[in-house]
């Protein structure tokens, strides 16, 4: 096990690696589902840090770790008092003792980086306001699988250029997707996460533009979140104002025929999205949520070196 490898955003992974982990998470469904499990992550310990509450993350890393063969510990802000009761870095020196990886959730980046400067075992970024890793895998393996193995696929992001948004756009850049990155002027995506995402030589494009139409026009599949993450309620009523004007909400009006949709979850039916649309067939939306699990198996099996 290689304790210097961090996953703070899907790019700390070389292109190489980040197609292992892909590997790994479609290996191991079906090996699951087969019912031929080995246990790689036997006597393993993820410890689970959660400033920021989640569903899914909670839930897909805690049922990866059991099927795994492993166990893992939830840590709520109650439980740690992150920066508060205990200085981040004496929390993740000793945490580093107890776990053989540590997933956490968190508000800040900047948190993060110091949680992983002193760490001593592999860290595991579950989400901050910078960057969410663990999404664009999901996102990958869904892609891959659902409609196109070789990647060779025009995908667009309609929506705030917010935490999903950015490693998606370095995940799209790594496989070489054709990617299209539309946001209003004031809420997109930062110069220095595309050049990020141009990085890469592997055959895609990376392409920004504020006209929704202009954006799902020909695109295999069209990805939105939420316009208003969590922890930004004070700037709700801006932010709804700036994307309802701009009609970026994804319908069956700004749609092609074959165009399927990807969505993170948690959805507000209504804003970033149509109900019907939503709920239709064209929605790969659950898919997509159960591959959070799958995803974060080959991770941890990656960083854990038990392949």
């Amino acid at each position: 096990m290689d304790v210097t490898r961090q996953f703070r955003d899907v790019d700390d992974f070389s292109p190489a690696e980040l197609e292992t982990v892909l590997g790994m998470a479609t290996d191991l469904k079906e090996r699951f589902d087969r019912g031929d499990s080995d246990d790689p992550l036997a006597n393993r310990t993820l410890a689970m840090l959660f400033e920021k509450p989640s569903t899914r993350t909670r839930v897909s890393f805690e049922t990866g770790m059991t099927q795994l063969g492993g166990h893992a510990i939830f840590l709520g802000p109650e439980d740690v008092g992150l920066g508060g009761r205990e200085p981040t870095r004496d929390l993740s020196r000793t945490i580093s003792r107890y776990a053989d990886a540590v997933m956490v959730r968190l508000f800040d980046h900047a948190d993060l980086e110091e949680f992983c400067a002193f760490a001593t075992v592999p860290v595991v970024n579950g989400l901050t306001d910078l960057a969410h890793p663990c999404q664009t895998l999901a996102d990958l393996l869904t892609i891959r699988k659902h409609l196109a193995s070789d990647f060779d696929a025009s995908v667009t992001w309609i929506g705030d250029g917010n935490n999903v948004a950015r490693s998606f756009a370095v995940g799209c850049g790594m496989v070489g997707l054709d990617c299209t990155i539309c946001t209003p002027a004031e809420y997109a995506i930062e110069e220095s996460v595309l050049d990020r995402a141009r990085t890469f030589d592997a055959g895609g494009s990376i392409e920004t533009t504020t006209d929704p139409r202009e954006a799902a026009a020909g695109a295999d599949v069209v990805y939105t979140d939420v316009w208003v993450s969590m922890g930004e309620e004070a700037q709700r009523e801006e932010k709804l104002a700036a994307f309802k004007s701009g009609d970026f909400q994804v319908n069956d009006a700004l749609l092609d025929s074959g165009t399927e949709i990807l969505h993170c979850l948690p959805a507000h039916r209504g804003e970033e999205i149509s109900e019907p649309v939503f709920e239709s067939d064209r929605s790969l939306v659950w898919e997509q949520a159960e591959n959070r699990l799958h995803a974060q198996k080959g991770l941890l099996t990656f960083l854990l070196d038990a392949a």
